[in-house]
């Protein structure tokens, strides 16, 4: 019997959730961009540093305390077989319960000068992202993605109107910041509940033992892989600021904010991807759809690489930033190309999450993490931020390559190389066009022209994949065609 039916309602359900994550996370993220130009007169580039560092510490806090829950939440709340609720219970259990143990080492916290006299900030910032991720997550998977799009507008618009309460009205600066986070992800917290009644299906005891444990196996291991990705993608603030000063963090930070939204864009396919990953891992043909979705992402991820460099000198550096972060356009380029690494890299993570192969996941990253520290102390102190910029791209690169030949003794994928290679040179040069020559019509014209042909390249892969999720596909098209 043809699998084709179940292969159509793997794309539509695919492509209804991008459309559903996109208009509500990408619209959340769109209004923070709206705001940057906002923190960064109200902070300045030192205050935008040590914020980023704050909010970066935070972010590996939770992953590390919450033992990285939120991963084995939508995990096992996609399979229908598992108990919702005990589920949602065991997230939030050992998401609290490890806080709780957070809490007894917050004055070691202010042992790392960065974070001196931010300790129970922090404690409070971790507590309330650990349990909003929890509940974030568990309405993505079980219960509505609809309602987890609207709760990213919701949380975003909240922080938003906190943060022109306590910087603009107020002028509470780095903690004003820092509050508004809190507050908004307390107000997601209390939205999901009363929506989708989480309440509910909280159940503090008498939790599935056995779930628990199948749980534990499959988000420990991942807890170190998230603090390695957190050592190539934001140790290197802390370490930019410890060879050079605040000032040149803020920089830095500035800079990567841009490449950020092509992950942002990226990341919205990947949630949806990962959810897909998973339900469609028994699948006849599941080598096939990985194949064509790795297609359509990389499509993506260039064209959106790309648009951010055409619009960078002309637009973006204008609008959103002040003279002080004048110099963080050099490095935009440079971050990019990490981040096209980074978006890979997530996408072959699925396969190892989907194979509950967490492991495998880690030992990658943590050659990516020793590479990327090695570089960093190496190239930060010769070459500047543009150092630390180097080594979070080669980092990504590296890992790139070893998942590359790693994830094929688990699953087949077809990856069209000389695309690939000829897709970089492109943005390659656009990115030498951006860095070396002085910006004005000759820099734009070329940027354009590399713009077109990046388009022109990847439009024939656009049009299939719109085929594939549309089930538009021509009858003479054989069964076995792929994207190209």
């Amino acid at each position: 019997m043809s699998d084709k039916p179940n292969s159509q309602n793997r794309y539509r359900t695919l492509a209804g959730n991008i459309i559903i994550l996109g208009i509500g996370q990408f619209s959340s993220k769109l209004l923070v961009y709206v705001m940057l130009k906002f923190y960064t007169s109200m902070l300045g580039t030192a205050g935008y540093g040590d914020m980023t560092n704050i909010i970066n510490a935070g972010s590996l806090l939770i992953s590390v305390f919450s033992l990285s829950i939120a991963e084995g939440v939508l995990r096992f709340a996609l399979e229908k077989n598992n108990n919702g609720k005990m589920v949602f219970s065991i997230g939030i259990n050992i998401a609290f319960c490890g806080c709780v143990v957070f809490g007894a080492f917050v004055p070691l916290v202010g042992l790392i000068p960065m974070l001196k006299g931010y300790e129970w900030m922090l404690f409070i910032y971790v507590l309330a992202g650990a349990l909003k991720e929890v509940c974030g997550i568990y309405v993505r998977a079980r219960i509505s993605v609809k309602l987890f799009a609207v709760d990213g507008i919701l949380t975003t618009v909240s922080m938003i109107i906190f943060n022109l309460v306590l910087l603009g009205i107020f002028k509470f600066g780095i903690n004003g910041y820092i509050w508004s986070v809190v507050l908004s992800n307390l107000a997601s917290i209390i939205f999901l509940n009363i929506t989708a009644r989480l309440y509910k299906q909280y159940r503090p005891f008498r939790n599935d033992k056995q779930l628990y444990i199948s749980m534990m196996r499959y988000s420990i291991p991942l807890m170190p892989t998230t603090i390695m990705w957190w050592i190539i993608n934001m140790s290197d603030g802390f370490m930019v600021t410890s060879f050079i000063d605040s000032d040149a963090n803020g920089i830095y930070g500035f800079a990567y904010k841009f490449p950020n939204l092509a992950a942002v864009v990226v990341g919205i396919f990947a949630q949806a991807w990962h959810m897909s990953a998973i339900t469609e891992r028994n699948s006849r043909t599941v080598s096939k759809f990985y194949s064509n979705i790795f297609s359509m992402m990389q499509t993506v991820v260039f064209i959106a690489c790309a648009g951010i460099m055409l619009i960078l000198r002309p637009v973006i550096m204008p609008f959103f930033g002040t003279e002080e972060f004048a110099p963080a356009y050099f490095y935009v380029p440079i971050l990019l190309g990490a981040v096209i690494f980074q978006c890979f890299n997530n996408f072959l993570s699925s396969i190892y999450e989907a194979s509950r192969k967490t492991t495998h996941a880690l030992i990658s990253s943590a050659v990516g993490a020793a590479s990327n520290i090695a570089m960093n102390f190496l190239m930060i102190p010769k070459m500047g931020i543009s150092g630390a910029a180097l080594a979070t791209l080669f980092s990504y690169l590296i890992v790139f390559i070893y998942r590359v030949i790693d994830t094929r003794k688990l699953l087949y994928m077809t990856i069209y190389w000389l695309k690939v290679v000829v897709n970089i040179t492109l943005l390659a040069g656009m990115s030498l066009s951006i860095m070396f020559l002085p910006f004005g019509l000759l820099q734009n014209v070329i940027n354009a022209v590399i713009f077109i042909i990046v388009v022109a390249l990847n439009f024939k892969t656009c049009v299939q994949a719109v085929k594939l999720i549309l089930n538009k596909k021509k009858k003479k098209e054989k069964k076995d065609e792929t994207v190209s």
